[in-house]
Order: C-alpha cells, then structure tokens, then sequence
C-alpha cells in the first residue's frame, strides 16, 4: 500500500501542474482570439457579403450571425460587374504603379537622408534634423492647397509629339507620386534606427577604403532591413489609400487610382454587394503586402537597432 501512495503521490502532482499549465494557455489565448475575431468581423463581413446577391439579403441578415456566414443565395455576379461596370482593371493598374513608385523613391531618398543625419557630420546638421521633426506638426490638410498650386505651374513632360515640356502637373502619374516621396516620419524611423548601429562598422569599412555610398549600401541597408520594410508598409498603406490628393489632381479616367475608382463606382447606382466585391479586391493586396513583411515589421518596431 505504501508503494502505490507514494507511486501515485507524484502522477497526482505532475497532473495537478500539467492542469494549471492549461489553465493559463487558455486564460491568455482565449481572449487573444477573441479580439482578433473582434477585429476580423468587418473583413469577415465584407468578404462574405460580396457573394450576396442583393441588398434585401445582405440587411435581412444583418439581424443574426448569418451576416458572418457564406449561407443563402450566394454568386460571383458582383465580381463580374465590377470588371464590366467600371474601368477596375486600369485603376488597379494604376494604383499598383503609383504605390510601387513612391515606395521605391521613398525608401531611398528618405533613408539616405536619415544616413546623411546620423552617420555623417557638416554644419547646421542638428538645425536640419530639427526642421523636420518639426514639421511633424503641421496636419496635411494645411499643406494641400499650396501643394496643388505649386504642382499646376510646375513644368512637366509630354511624349505625344517628342520630348516637349508642358505646363503643371495635373492629370498624370508624376503628380500622384513625386509630392509624397519625402516623408519626415519616414526620415525619422530611419535616423532612429541608424543611430544604433556601431560606428565601428563606419570607420573599419573606410581603413579599407569603402566610400560613403559603398558603406550605405553594402553595410547599413543589409542591417536595416527591418526598418525598411516599416517603411514600405507604412507608405504603401499611405499611397493605396490616398482619394483626396488623386480626385483633386486628377481628371482623366485612365488615371485614377483605386479609391477614386470606388467612389465613381459607387455613384452608378450600384447595389452594396458590388461594393463589397470591389472593396474585397482592393484589400487584398493590401493583407498580401502586410503578411510579406510582417516578421521584419515586428521587429522593427520591438527593437531599435543594433546595440553595441
């Protein structure tokens, strides 16, 4: 009898820690779950209301769980008229360009600036650095109007009939690209981030003889990917959602973007399940985009470079 207690005495122990292990996995996944549910019912939504055929159906079962479910009369229709009723192929042509542009731009001009402020040393260096960490203040909105007057009376080019310059840039792609590729908070993250990279890298590669560009390019970038793709999110997110700059810029059908494309779209007496369907195929570049660069995200944000 005392084998079999003292035998059992540690199987009981080990269940009792094997059971209060479970316990706190469930009490802090269970609500971790249950936000991300929380937070995926309006894309939930969306997507399944793209299948619905009509809006009588999509209201009718916004009245139980079956909003969130792919249940009833359900069709591609929508899908076919976003191609047949709107010109969505070209926007998201369009949008795909303009976006790729001004992150490709972006990246480079804001971090070599950023290198240019945290690695190197000239006068008036901490006065620069401080105009545009002060410009963070100013809202965007206030900076349209000028923006748009200067962008009318700029010269631009036209390949029509040769090489020729033309007056403003209105109505072409440069004016959806170009205004938007110096960002001060992108300027930011990078200057932040290149800080903590050891100068000890800087100085061993210039006994060598690298120039500054080799140092940057083959030392720092490698290094900072992470903050990179930071960047790249955060513009890409920018430049896919922008409507106001575009529909104010923009006239020609054949030009715009995405969002402005939704709202035309939605002015052609469209029923919700069309827009549902059109709002879904805009958002998935955007989740695709995310999901590619969501570790080195992550890690751009918990760390702020590399400690020396």
């Amino acid at each position: 009898m005392t084998t079999i207690t003292e035998s059992a005495t540690p199987f009981s122990a080990r269940q009792s820690r094997s059971t209060g292990k479970t316990i706190k996995l469930w009490l802090r996944y269970v609500p971790l779950v249950l936000l991300v549910f929380f937070f995926t019912f309006p894309l939930i939504f969306m997507i399944v209301s793209s299948f619905k055929g009509t809006n009588q159906q999509i209201f009718s079962d916004l009245r139980s769980l079956r909003a969130f479910l792919p249940v009833g009369d359900l069709t591609t229709a929508n899908y076919d008229r976003v191609f047949t009723d709107s010109n969505f192929p070209r926007y998201m042509l369009n949008s795909i360009v303009i976006t790729a542009g001004t992150i490709g731009l972006s990246l480079l001009v804001n971090s070599m600036a950023a290198y240019a402020l945290s690695r190197l040393r000239w006068p008036g260096q901490k006065l620069v650095l401080s105009i545009i960490i002060a410009t963070l203040i100013i809202p965007g909105m206030a900076t349209v109007m000028p923006m748009l007057l200067l962008v009318s009376r700029l010269p631009g080019l036209s390949f029509d009939e040769g090489l020729a310059l033309t007056q403003g840039w209105l109505d072409t792609y440069t004016v959806q690209i170009i205004p938007f590729i110096v960002s001060a908070y992108s300027i930011f993250l990078f200057y932040q981030f290149f800080q903590d990279i050891p100068r000890d890298f800087d100085e061993a590669a210039l006994v060598d003889g690298a120039s500054r560009f080799q140092i940057y390019f083959r030392i720092i970038v490698p290094i900072s990917l992470p903050v990179f793709a930071s960047v790249a999110i955060l513009t890409f997110i920018s430049s896919w959602n922008s409507f106001l700059w575009p529909i104010m810029t923009v006239q020609s059908d054949e030009l715009r973007p995405v969002m402005v494309g939704l709202q035309f779209f939605f002015q052609r007496d469209t029923n919700w399940g069309e827009v549902m369907a059109y709002t879904t195929m805009i958002t998935i570049p955007v989740l695709i985009f995310f999901f590619i660069f969501q570790s080195a995200f992550v890690k751009s944000m918990a760390s702020s470079g590399v400690k020396g």
